[in-house]
């Protein structure tokens, strides 16, 4: 299948749409703690809806896991670990900063880790710098970096203008310390899912072999990155229901509104809206590396820039959903343009990298197809 750039760029433009609405449907969720509705919408994202959009999309499917290079699943695997611990952290950075400054501090620090390490350790950056077209991807994933610090400033500009009862109104557990915190450890783990597609393209090869499309090709690997990813959230959240005593959240039908009072009153548990709105936001999640892997095989050549176009389109959208749920309501009209302005510059970060993937396509030398990996012989 031959690159298409500017299709890889809509594609994940899309993916970051999903990612910027996902959480709306959790802050729907009543009377369940955090960990109760992140893992259950996970059991969604992680596990099943993977699993059914694969097998919907990829012939022979269990035959290219069955066969699937060791040292490649392994490694898929542990990044998804690594990428779970990111992820779990993630829900907790939304939670206390709100999606516009959360999701602009998490992905800068992911944006910055998830595109320029694999080509470096893989040996392909010194080659890549070396060429017209990808001296002007990388200049496009600079401006997008830039974007994304103009975007983290407009969001510290807003959290020292706001009053305090404004956040708490629009974020009930806004902490901009614990909140900075998290982001920060949050970005570098998330970056490791570029590393885990990286990781895969060896599954992914062996799943064109199989007769799967190039276009579908990333969704083995999805479902090994995301195994691991489950492992480490499940985990955690197994741990949070137990020290918190919430485990009753998964089938508990009433709860005491304020249990300090003797008789206070009783609330039915909609169980079963919890339920559909977890798995609305579970699917949502999904979504986002499903458009994602899509796009990755269309930039072509520079697909290890495909992590910055995620990065700058989940916050492109993830600022505009905060706008929408009034999370910039009494910033000042100098932090409002210094949003903007980081909307403006994430936005052409887009275009200067899917013009450098075009180019790439253009000026492409002619190469040998590559070698696909064949399973081993029964």
């Amino acid at each position: 299948m031959s690159p298409n750039p500017p299709l890889g760029v809509v594609l994940h433009a899309i993916g970051g749409l999903m990612s910027a609405i996902f959480y709306l449907p959790y802050r729907r969720v009543k009377f369940w703690a955090w960990e109760t509705y992140w893992l259950v919408g996970g059991i969604f994202s992680w596990l099943i809806v993977p699993w059914v959009i694969a097998s919907l999309m990829v012939p022979n499917l269990m035959k290219t896991l069955s066969h699937a290079p060791l040292k490649s699943a392994c490694w898929s695997f542990i990044f998804g670990m690594l990428w779970g611990i990111g992820g779990a952290m993630f829900g907790l950075t939304v939670r206390y900063l709100g999606i516009a400054l959360g999701t602009s501090m998490a992905l800068g620090y992911c944006a910055t880790f998830g595109t320029l390490l694999p080509p470096i350790f893989s040996g392909e950056f010194v080659a890549v710098i070396k060429t017209t077209a990808g001296l002007v991807v990388m200049g496009g994933v600079a401006v997008c970096l830039l974007g994304i610090v103009i975007s983290g400033l407009a969001g510290v500009a807003k959290e020292d203008e706001v009053p305090e009862k404004d956040k708490q109104a629009t974020i009930r557990e806004f902490s901009f310390k614990k909140g900075v915190w998290v982001a920060t450890f949050c970005g570098i783990m998330s970056a490791c899912m570029s590393y885990g597609f990286a990781a895969g393209k060896p599954i992914a090869a062996l799943a064109v072999s199989n007769g799967a499309s190039d276009l579908w090709k990333n969704l083995p690997v999805l479902i090994i990155i995301l195994a691991g990813g489950f492992t480490t959230n499940f985990l955690w959240c197994g741990f949070l229901n137990i020290r918190n005593k919430t485990g009753g959240n998964y089938l508990r039908r009433a709860v005491k509104v304020t249990s300090a009072e003797v008789s206070a009153p009783v609330e039915r548990v909609p169980l079963l809206a919890n339920y559909a709105l977890c798995a609305v936001a579970g699917t949502l999640w999904y979504l986002q590396f499903f458009f994602y892997g899509m796009g990755t095989t269309k930039m072509g050549r520079y697909d290890f820039s495909s992590w910055t176009l995620h990065m700058a389109s989940i916050i492109i959208f993830g600022t505009l959903v905060g706008l929408c749920l009034s999370e910039w309501k009494g910033a000042s009209q100098r932090t409002h343009r210094l949003m903007r302005l980081g909307l403006v510059v994430l936005v052409s970060s887009t275009v200067v990298i899917g013009y450098g993937n075009y180019l790439a396509k253009d000026h492409a030398p002619a190469v040998d197809a590559p070698k696909v990996v064949e399973p081993p012989a029964k």
